[in-house]
């Protein structure tokens, strides 16, 4: 599998993200083994998705939105696209 390269400056975005994802779940008060259990990964993994790591694949961090409540959340990526709007708005000129 090959390695994602993140950019620093996009890396901090991801990191930002992990610990949302931590605050969410503590204050659920559940427990990594919880959370990790219900969302059928290791708890190591959740130990990544809480770290925004770039090498875990996107299920997981869906899976465990779900077991937080989170899963409508997982609609908001890239649902304001707007430079791809206006991209296609120069088109139709």
């Amino acid at each position: 599998m090959k390695k994602q390269v993140i950019l620093p400056k996009y890396s901090s975005l991801l990191s930002k993200m992990g610990e949302n994802i931590k605050l969410a779940r503590k204050r659920r008060k559940l427990t990594t083994v919880q959370v990790a259990e219900r969302a059928d990964i290791s708890r190591s993994t959740l130990y990544l998705v809480e770290k925004g790591d770039a090498s875990v694949a996107m299920g997981a961090y869906f899976n465990v939105l779900r077991v937080l409540g989170l899963q409508d959340d997982f609609l908001k990526l890239a649902s304001d696209d707007e430079l791809g709007r206006k991209l296609q708005d120069l088109e139709l000129l």
